[in-house]
């Protein structure tokens, strides 16, 4: 039989158990660190390297289609489970997430106008971060809110560091390193347009948090940063293009974040009539390439800033590179599907395919297997194509889809996600 008193111990010793968990939930990084599975970032990884190690499939099938509500200016991101995120402009419902399987409706919330534009990502646990007016928004994977840290402007590019930390640039040019946990900021903010001086301005105002955005998709000056940044997870370097007010043209700047603090490394104006992508790292970190708007194709030295070849594509490669195996494959809404090797101090033409018209981005997979959307006839196609030779292996329908896409994605279990600008879903997957 148990005393009083042992009872009283007993429960006492359960309140101290629950109250030391309670407390210490908040301060122990539980929630799975970095992106998973999936699609979970922009170009599938730190390195944009717009390439997945899912072998892709030969032989997909229509699953589903849907629209979402309203136009879609950034890709979709696909959690570890499957889950689709998307952002739009609806009133009222402009965070929208969808099941895989079925392409159900799981949650829709409200954010500001301008998160159509906002960066987003997706870590290991389906928590997803969202470039909001004035911030940096997170959602649980049910939608439910996390935290909202303020910013100045729009985060374009929301990314994660190497110690599972948000790095969120806004397109004026605000960095921040917040925690994924609380959202509170883990280094001081870094200016990349530097602070204003309100002794010279005092009645300088801030601008609008949605300001030139909408150049932001062509890297035109009034977006000074228009790109999703690329990060080496290992050195904590990182990779922003720039265009510095009054600036001949822009800037792909090299930047380090080293856990005390973030700083300028290198600064190379490179980039004639703005960026045209999102920089893109080799596999080994060792090059950066990046796209201009006058159709070049730059790889750069990574720790000198040094351009080590130029290749005249033809067209702008809009958006960003797929880069998997030595093999560069650029984006866009003009030009072709055509695939470079870098000799180190020169490119060359893998292959190129002259009749598939590029509308969006081409992405990689393990397997030698690649997608992009090309129009064929009147019509928008997913061409399945072999990346050693370019050949086609499939071509599948988007049935009603127009214009072109902003992205193409690939979840864990080969699903292909294609998302276009009026604002449609098509999900194929794997036939057995």
């Amino acid at each position: 039989m148990r005393t009083g008193a042992q009872v009283l111990a007993t429960a006492a010793a359960g309140l101290f158990t629950l109250t030391a968990c309670s407390y210490g939930s908040t301060s122990v990084d539980d929630i799975g660190v970095g992106p998973g599975k999936g699609w979970p970032l922009a170009f599938r990884d730190a390195h944009n390297s717009g390439s997945s190690p899912v072998t892709g499939s030969r032989k997909l099938a229509l699953n589903w289609s849907r629209p979402v509500g309203g136009p879609v200016a950034q890709p979709v991101m696909v959690g570890g489970d499957g889950q689709l995120f998307v952002t739009t402009r609806i009133p009222g419902c402009n965070s929208v997430s969808f099941q895989m399987p079925t392409g159900r409706k799981r949650f829709c919330n409200t954010m500001g106008p301008s998160a159509i534009y906002g960066g987003s990502a997706v870590d290991g646990s389906g928590n997803v971060y969202i470039g909001d007016d004035g911030a940096v928004y997170s959602f649980n994977n049910l939608g439910q809110p996390r935290f909202r840290t303020p910013a100045a402007g729009t985060p374009v590019s929301v990314q994660f560091t190497g110690d599972g930390n948000v790095l969120s640039v806004t397109q004026s040019g605000q960095i921040d390193v917040l925690s994924r946990q609380t959202g509170d900021r883990q280094v001081p903010t870094f200016q990349l347009l530097g602070e204003p001086d309100f002794l010279a301005n005092p009645s300088l105002n801030r601008p609008p948090d949605g300001q030139g955005l909408e150049d932001c998709a062509v890297g035109g000056p009034q977006c000074p940063v228009a790109n999703v940044s690329a990060v080496d997870q290992k050195s904590g370097r990182f990779y922003a293009t720039l265009w510095k007010p009054g600036e001949g043209q822009a800037a792909l700047v090299a930047l380090t974040y080293n856990g005390k603090d973030v700083h300028v490394d290198w600064d190379a104006q490179m980039l004639t009539g703005g960026s045209a992508t999102s920089p893109a790292l080799s596999a080994d970190g060792s090059t950066v390439y990046v796209g201009d708007n006058t159709n070049r194709l730059i790889a750069v030295d990574a720790a000198t800033g040094k351009t080590k070849w130029v290749q005249d594509l033809g067209f702008p490669a809009r958006g960003g590179i797929s880069v998997a195996d030595g093999l560069l494959i650029p984006a866009g809404d003009e030009g072709h599907l055509v695939a470079l090797r870098d000799k180190g101090d020169s490119a060359e033409i893998a292959w190129e395919r002259k009749d598939l018209e590029l509308r969006g981005r081409p992405v990689q997979t393990a397997g030698g297997t690649g997608y992009t959307v090309a129009p064929i006839g009147d019509k928008l196609t997913l061409v399945t194509f072999d990346t050693h030779s370019g050949a086609t292996v499939q071509s599948n329908d988007l049935p009603g889809a127009e214009g072109t896409t902003v992205g193409t994605a690939v979840g864990d279990k080969g699903e292909v996600v294609v998302t276009t600008r009026i604002g449609e879903l098509f999900v194929f997957k794997p036939e057995t």
